[in-house]
């Protein structure tokens, strides 16, 4: 038996554990306890994250779709039909016409080498992942506020903190290492705030609740810093020296006092205070947050608002401080980072800046399309301009907003190819499924929440006929006439590096040897940074924005009189293609359900564990109720995880005009027994 150090294919935390394979079979696990996040714990799901890779469900040959039934094929006969439609679009429609979604599942080297064939091969910028569904927000928002969209702080600074704000965020069960530490920062003293409208784990041991109604979350917090201003707790050196418009923003909070922030947001106005002079006075104070905050139409601003409230407290540039997204995916960060973006190429260059241009091309040896292109959610909005999708480890039709117009976007697209490891509901709507290796079967590297670049090694070969994502994009490219060639991870690694400035000193060599690279790491002497924006920001100065609460698009009415909003819980993962394929998991929560509370639950004679129908003007679903007083009046909550009861259906398409993520958080629904 051999034990193979490598990194969690579940969420951002970045945990690392040891397969142990023997004869080409991974028969179980060991937590690294050296590692410096996980320090030999894992969760649940890491510690099962090897029984569907070798689930009899995997995808074993290539399959193409003939007369509506989908038949194995070769990989050549495969390759053949893609490239004859890759082809076909470009000279009857262009290169605008294809929509390529790579994966946070992917390795950073592997989603380098999707954008690069999306821009290189086929000529478009219209690539995206699913970042668009979860993160995109911090992206924009951070960048614009700090002029990095990446976490500021390290997760092994948690425990360090005097205060931790937790937002939108049930890290316990989304990000469980997480919850560890933050409960281990309280055991040391620090204060805990939570601002969620549900009671989660983190309720537990919080110090403060701040039950808001879902979408209120600037107002809440304009609130907070209302008082902050009032009371001069804020850290007015910082404001002087490290930031611009100050003033521009000190003006908008003017209204948002205690008493407008309680009746916006239905959290009484002496818990807000509370909270404000918590938050103000435990220093280091770190901010931790999630889907929560940017699943919404107001998602960058969200972000934004975060930031305004780190800065005014000075709570940026310090240890076990800062603003920090929980990433949901084991490498959304990452994906992120190597330019499967429409508007940047890796290391977060600009596509439409003319030298940044002139560096690829050059280095690539082709000509670059030069404007941005069409996020995932824009591909699939009217009018529609994509002809050709190609898909890759992403279940768009069961993660998107309002999924059954995204199924209607496949239908109607004139050819869909898919990598995936198992069949799941976008997959129905491929012409050409291709069936793709696990993180266990391929070598490469993830980058975690807190920008950590770490390896994954391949511990067995990859099983049945299955390839890895990026041999297949090299495959498919050679049969283009633009071949990708590289020897292995690292070489690509290293062109990443040459042309990246932000990872210009990350090579396997130094990853080896030092375990992690925390970006940036611009040149080989240096240690990785740790802490973001130390001296300066990354802008130069940090920019308060001046926001005003916005109302979500979709509110309660007669007809429709809930909130419905959705997340996740411990045992799932995503849309559940690993997780429901691991016999624990799926044991522990087999079937999708909606929480309600109590109140509400004796209003409409609703019973726990009993059925109701859950509908919105978009769809409706039969599910067992849980009756709890979690959650709190007039708003309901499902999890996302479960493709035979699709709440994502339910969800409305509406997107954050900035980030163009859709507001997953709130959306009217209606809730009755069913008999």
């Amino acid at each position: 038996m051999k034990n193979i150090l490598t990194t969690c294919p579940f969420c951002g935390v970045g945990c690392n554990f040891y397969l142990k394979a023997e004869r080409g079979r991974i028969l179980g696990i060991s937590p690294s306890r050296n590692h410096p996040v996980s320090r030999g714990r894992l969760c649940v799901k890491g510690w099962n994250a090897f029984e569907f890779i070798s689930h009899p469900d995997r995808l074993r040959n290539p399959l193409v779709k003939k007369k509506g039934k989908f038949k194995e094929t070769s990989w050549q006969a495969a390759y053949e039909l893609i490239v004859k439609n890759i082809k076909r679009t470009k000279a009857q429609y262009g290169p605008d016409a294809f929509g390529v979604i790579s994966s946070a599942r992917c390795t950073n080297e592997e989603n380098y080498l999707i954008q690069k064939f999306a821009r290189v091969c086929l000529g478009t910028n219209n690539v995206d992942h699913c970042a668009r569904t979860c993160h995109a927000p911090s992206v924009a928002g951070l960048t614009r506020s700090f002029g990095s969209g990446a976490a500021t702080n390290s997760i092994d600074e948690l425990p360090g903190a005097k205060c931790i704000l937790v937002i939108g965020s049930n890290a316990p069960e989304a990000h469980p290492i997480i919850g560890w530490r933050i409960i281990t920062a309280k055991d040391k003293g620090a204060k805990i705030i939570l601002a969620d409208p549900r009671g989660t784990c983190v309720s537990n041991y919080s110090d403060v609740h701040l039950k808001l109604f879902p979408g209120t979350d600037i107002c809440l917090l304009n609130g907070m810093m209302h008082v902050i201003l009032k009371e001069g707790l804020e850290d007015k050196g910082f404001i002087d020296e490290r930031t611009e418009g100050f003033d521009e923003f000190r003006k908008i909070l003017e209204k948002y006092t205690p008493e407008y922030a309680e009746r916006v947001t239905r959290v009484p106005k002496e818990i807000i205070i509370e909270a404000a002079r918590v938050y103000a006075t435990s220093k280091p104070a770190s901010i931790i947050y999630s889907l929560g905050i940017t699943q919404h139409i107001t998602g960058t601003d969200n972000v934004s608002t975060l930031a305004n409230l780190a800065m005014l407290t000075g709570n940026v540039g310090k240890r076990s401080s800062g603003v920090n997204p929980l990433r949901g995916q084991n490498n959304v960060q990452g994906a992120c980072d190597m330019g499967a973006l429409p508007n940047v190429l890796s290391g977060y260059q600009d596509v439409e800046d003319v030298w940044v241009r002139q560096k690829f091309e050059k280095a690539w040896g082709v000509k670059l399309p030069f404007k941005k292109g069409l996020t995932n959610s824009e591909m699939f909005q009217a009018p529609r301009r994509i002809k050709f999708f190609y898909i890759i480890g992403e279940d768009v039709v069961h993660s998107e907003p309002n999924s059954k117009h995204v199924a209607a976007c496949l239908e109607k697209a004139e050819f869909v190819v898919m990598h995936d490891l198992f069949f799941c509901k976008t997959a129905e709507y491929a012409d050409v499924i291709l069936p793709a290796s696990s993180f266990a079967e391929k070598d490469g590297t993830f980058t975690n929440a807190d920008r950590r670049i770490q390896r994954v090694r391949k511990a067995i070969k990859p099983c049945f006929e299955t390839k890895p994502d990026g041999q297949i994009i090299a495959e498919l490219s050679g049969l283009l006439g633009c071949p990708l060639k590289y020897k292995n991870a690292s070489d690509i690694m290293d062109e990443i590096a040459r042309l990246s400035p932000i990872f210009g000193g990350v090579s396997y060599e130094r990853l080896e040897t030092a375990g992690f690279l925390q970006w940036p790491c611009p040149d080989k002497n240096h240690p990785g940074t740790k802490i973001m924006h130390q001296e300066k920001f990354s802008r130069g100065k940090g920019k308060f924005f001046a926001i005003e609460h916005l109302p979500a698009q979709e509110l309660p009415d007669a007809e429709f009189p809930f909130i419905l909003s959705t997340g996740r819980i411990i045992f799932h993962y995503n849309s559940g293609t690993q997780t429901r394929r691991t016999a624990i998991l799926s044991r522990e929560f087999p079937e999708n359900f909606v929480q309600i509370n109590t109140e509400d639950a004796q209003r409409l004679k609703i019973k726990n564990k009993s059925k109701v129908s859950v509908s919105t003007r978009r769809g409706a679903l039969t599910i067992r109720a849980v009756v709890t007083d979690d959650i709190i009046p007039g708003v309901i909550w499902m999890p996302l995880h479960y493709a035979d009861k699709l709440t994502n259906i339910l969800t409305i398409d509406a997107f954050d005009p900035i980030s163009k993520i859709g507001e997953y958080k709130v959306c009217a629904a209606k809730l009755e027994p069913v008999k």
